[in-house]
């Protein structure tokens, strides 16, 4: 039944909006969040991090060959999953390696592969 002035609500429980819009995440939290996925949405990125995934501490010269890039591009994007917290670097020497920031990482992209592969193919 509809009451002027009141939203009509698709759920029968009525305390239930109330209680899950306290477990939604909070706006830090979001907004921690979704740097990552945008980090993620380039898909020279994601490719950049399967790599470092095959192989941890590549410098930016081995990353640029097999991603097909130049130097410059590859140390850009690299740059970007540093900032993000996605990549990580060491120096050796004059060498920077550049690896996975950590197990978290790997964790989100494979669980990215698994969701797909499981989807219905068009």
């Amino acid at each position: 039944m509809n009451h002027p002035g009141h939203h009509h609500l698709c759920l029968t429980d009525f305390e239930t909006p109330q209680r899950l819009k306290e477990l939604v995440l909070s706006v830090e939290q979001i907004k921690g969040v979704t740097p990552i996925f945008k980090a993620l949405a380039d898909e020279t990125r994601v490719k950049i991090i399967y790599v470092m995934l095959l192989k941890p501490d590549l410098c930016v010269c081995d990353i640029a060959q097999i991603s097909d890039l130049t130097i410059s591009a590859a140390s850009h994007h690299l740059r970007l999953l540093k900032t993000m917290g996605l990549a990580r670097s060491r120096k050796e020497g004059k060498l920077v390696r550049y690896s996975i920031h950590d197990e978290h990482v790997k964790i989100i992209l494979e669980k990215a592969l698994d969701h797909i592969n499981h989807l219905p193919k068009f």
